[in-house]
């Protein structure tokens, strides 16, 4: 693979025509952003937080395709690797670090350009800042939205993962939590953020290793004072801790559209904010591409690992209309007649949360849903190609599941029979 020199999330950036022109936190982003059909966007000159700038719509999976040179397939597989096989990051001096150029005398979170995006939102939100945190020995990195209560305060929720287990054990000790909260990290660790495991895995070991392979250099960490290691390349890293306090968090429309409710979620305090010289603030917009990128993708691996058990596999998309989640098109090169059936079972192991999952042949390009519907209309039997699973958990984010939790779920085959005459079923299109 050719090198990239793509070290940093402001490298991302590159080729982007910045706006000038006075934006508000509050709307202003979703509204440009809308207008000009979710195009990568950098703001420069924010009405709230002066001498900060905010980008937007800069992960998707063909850009980050096109910056590392890699197929959609090659990509799944580098992201699968790095889970099999963490790499070591590297510390640094706290002189070396970018991250800590800057440091405000005075925690005021109101000064940075977190953005109220929906009008049905809360407020201000931080959708894109992860969470690093260290208890009793155990590391996590994730993706925690945090509803901005005051100038150091923010309530954030935490689903039933790692960081909720956690939280759950300290509090039961009754210990705050330390923490790191890091924004405009680079592609290899925005990438890592978004991964879960079943087993403990300190995610960053994981984006070292994608970071050795997206740029041929170690990932550089640096240790702040309360212990907390970051990327040393981060636009910010601010020290904070998870409080024994709740607080009301939501509404908030989350990665399907819909609007999330209200609910008692941890307080965290800010202790510190540190930032990079004219730092750049990651101000994801909820249910657009690039949340469905950071959510799909890194789920794409574990789908496709499961289908190669049963049936070589090309390649997986987290469809937009599944909001990145609920739904995928998974290519496969079927050689036995039920190879597409095994195909669905497994997919939908791979990825619990799935409600829908399509198998086509390797010839159709999964992203596309012009070319996975035609392999509807020209290669499936409804009644004899779907499987319908019903009493299957369902995913929170699904919000037709049952009280109970409960969904069901369909896999369509749109494979050809193998070794069948492919020359009537070949668009010449």
């Amino acid at each position: 693979m050719q090198r990239v020199l793509f070290m940093a999330f402001r490298d991302l950036l590159a080729g982007i025509d910045p706006i000038d022109s006075p934006i508000s936190v509050n709307h202003d982003m979703l509204d440009h952003s809308q207008s000009t059909s979710h195009e990568p966007v950098l703001f420069t000159s924010l009405t709230e937080a002066p001498g900060h700038s905010a980008a937007l719509n800069v992960l998707a999976r063909d850009r980050l395709c096109d910056i590392f040179h890699l197929s959609p397939g090659e990509l799944i597989d580098v992201l699968a690797d790095a889970m099999a096989r963490p790499g070591e990051p590297v510390l640094i001096e706290t002189a070396e670090a970018e991250v800590l150029q800057n440091t405000q005398s005075e925690v005021d979170l109101h000064a940075l350009p977190i953005p109220w995006h929906y009008r049905e939102d809360r407020g201000r939100y931080q959708s894109a800042s992860v969470i690093i945190a260290e208890y009793d020995g155990i590391y996590n990195m994730s993706y925690h939205r945090q509803f901005l209560r005051d100038a150091n305060h923010c309530v954030s929720r935490f689903v039933p993962r790692h960081l909720r287990t956690m939280t759950d054990k300290a509090r039961a000790n009754g210990d705050e939590i330390d923490i790191a909260v890091v924004n405009g990290a680079d592609a290899s660790v925005l990438l890592a953020a978004a991964m879960s495991f079943t087993h403990d895995l300190d995610e960053l070991t994981v984006a070292a290793a994608l970071h050795q392979r997206f740029h041929g250099t170690p990932l550089r960490l640096v240790e702040l004072a309360n212990g907390i290691q970051v990327p040393a390349d981060a636009e910010y890293a601010m020290e904070a801790r998870i409080t024994l306090a709740d607080d009301d968090e939501g509404p908030y429309v989350d990665i399907t559209g819909t609007v999330d409710g209200i609910r008692q979620e941890p307080v965290i305090e800010y202790d510190a904010v540190h930032h990079r010289n004219n730092p750049i603030f990651h101000a994801l917009i909820p249910a657009e591409t690039e949340h469905r990128t950071l959510m799909g993708l890194p789920r794409a691996p574990t789908i496709k690992a499961a289908v190669n058990a049963v049936v070589k596999c090309t390649d997986v998309y987290l469809t937009d209309g599944g909001s990145g989640w609920l739904a995928a098109v998974v290519a496969i090169e079927p050689v036995d007649e039920d190879d597409g059936v095994k195909a669905i079972h497994a997919a939908l192991d791979g990825h619990r949360s799935m409600k829908s999952v399509t198998i086509v042949d390797n010839d159709i390009d999964v992203s596309d849903p012009v070319r996975v519907e035609w392999a509807l209309m020209t290669r499936w039997q409804p009644d004899k190609d779907t499987v319908i699973l019903s009493g299957q958990k369902g995913s929170s984010l699904d919000p037709s599941r049952s009280e109970e939790g409960l969904t069901s779920k369909i896999g369509i085959d749109a494979t050809l029979p193998p070794g069948i005459d492919r020359s009537p079923y070949e668009s010449v299109l």
